[in-house]
Formats: structure tokens, C-alpha cells, sequence
């Protein structure tokens, strides 16, 4: 086991962790390689990130694998994305299984290539029995538009006077997104150096702390992942509150 885990506290780990997986491309470019090969060698991250959140016992890993402003890419490296994510979930299948680790997306899954659609669900109904990580991915995903989709689907509610106006409020609201079956996320953390947020989880990250890395995804490994988490215990959370009311 890791030395770092040491350093963690067992009793303050983050419920909910999300990650923006950034930096692929640049890595690709950095090391003289195509783009492809970038993403290639971030599946190693992406099962580094699994394996620490499973032996760390936290409760929800969300990764943010593409962005409904990815399809403006070349469509080149959109095919070769959709691929690596058939073949990424075709092999990981048995470590779900293994490690009790249940899948789950989040977007627009309907735009997804009906090849990639049929194994995302194929995968989702074969781990749905698992009780351990829930591992959501975030595809073709924008908060922008889930939050719109939401504000639709409440106004059509309020037309059909199904509910009230006055029934809204920050929980009904958060409970006709995307995410309604899972708390907001405790830690993001966002690698290559960049600090924004990239329309991820914009609703749901009022109170998340941040966690910038400057490593290009594909070099960040499970000591990265787990120093974020140190770093994520070393802050107080005060939602709003002071230090004395939360002391108390």
C-alpha cells in the first residue's frame, strides 16, 4: 500500500470526489505523440483514481470523460475516444464486478454512437447489483444545459399544476438534475495547470472544494490523487458559517 496513506485521516474522507481529466492531448503533444495515444495513457489514471477511491472507501467517484463541447473536435479523435471508451469498459467489466464497483453516467447519452450507448448500459446493468464505488461518467455532459433541462422540466410542471411555484427551492431543484441520486461533490480536483471549472457540475459545486494539479492527466498517479486528499483534510469547510460556529 501507498506510504501517503498514511498521512490521511480515515475518519474525514471526502463522500464525494469528481475529477476534470485534463491535460491528454497536451501530454500527447508533449511527448511526441498523436492525441490518441494522450488518451491511451490516461485510462492508467483513470484506474488509479478507481483504485485509491475504492481502498480509501470513498463513496462516489465522478469523472468528467467528455463534454458536450468535445463534439466540435475533430472527428478523428472523437472516433478514436469513442473507441477507447468501448474498449475501456469492455475490459474493466470484470474489476467492476471484482471490486464491487457499480457504473453510472451522466448527459446526454442519447448523442453517444449506438455502439458506445449499448455497452455504457450493457456495463451499467451488469454492475447494478454491486454495493461498493459508485463510479458515475460524465458523457457528452454540460451543467449549462442540464441546468436548462431542468428549468424546462420544472416549468412544465408548474404549467401542468403539478406542483406550485413556492415548491421550489434549492433541494426540489437539486433533485431534478442529472445528479439527484448523489450528494454534491466534497472535492474537485482538475489537472494540467488550468483553473476553471469547464461547464462541469456548476449548480452542485457552490460549497465542493477545489484542487488544482499542475500534471497533465496522464502523469497524474494515485500519490497525486491521494495528496489531494490530504490537502482536501487540511481545510476547514464552513458553508457559509464561521470558525467558531463550526468549532462548536
Amino acid at each position: 500500500m501507498n506510504d501517503v496513506f498514511k498521512n490521511i485521516y480515515k475518519d474525514r474522507i471526502p463522500k464525494h470526489v469528481a475529477i476534470i481529466m485534463d491535460g491528454n492531448g497536451r501530454w500527447a503533444k508533449k511527448n511526441g505523440f498523436l492525441r490518441d495515444i494522450g488518451h491511451k495513457k490516461g485510462v492508467n489514471s483513470v484506474r488509479s483514481a478507481v483504485q485509491a477511491s475504492v481502498e480509501l472507501g470513498i463513496s462516489i467517484l465522478t469523472l468528467y470523460a467528455f463534454s458536450t463541447e468535445n463534439w466540435k473536435r475533430p472527428k478523428t479523435e472523437i472516433n478514436a475516444l469513442m473507441e477507447l471508451l468501448v474498449s475501456y469498459l469492455s475490459k474493466e467489466i470484470s474489476t467492476f464486478k471484482k471490486h464491487n464497483i457499480q457504473l453510472f453516467s451522466i448527459g446526454e447519452k442519447h448523442t453517444l454512437p449506438n455502439n458506445c450507448r449499448k455497452k455504457l448500459d450493457h456495463v451499467i446493468k451488469e454492475t447494478s447489483k454491486n454495493s461498493g464505488l459508485k463510479l458515475v461518467i460524465a458523457l457528452s455532459y454540460s451543467s449549462k444545459l442540464e441546468i436548462i433541462n431542468t428549468i424546462k422540466n420544472i416549468a412544465q410542471k408548474v404549467s401542468d399544476k403539478m406542483i406550485n411555484v413556492d415548491d421550489i427551492d434549492d433541494a426540489y431543484f437539486s433533485n431534478e438534475l442529472y445528479t439527484s441520486d448523489y450528494p454534491d461533490p466534497d472535492l474537485l480536483i482538475r489537472t494540467s495547470g488550468e483553473h476553471r471549472i469547464s461547464n462541469f457540475l456548476l449548480w452542485q459545486i457552490a460549497y465542493t472544494e477545489l484542487y488544482f494539479s499542475p500534471k497533465l492527466w496522464p502523469d497524474f498517479n494515485k500519490t497525486d490523487f491521494l495528496n489531494a486528499i490530504i490537502e482536501y483534510q487540511s481545510r476547514e469547510r464552513r458553508f457559509g458559517k464561521t470558525s467558531e460556529q463550526i468549532k462548536n
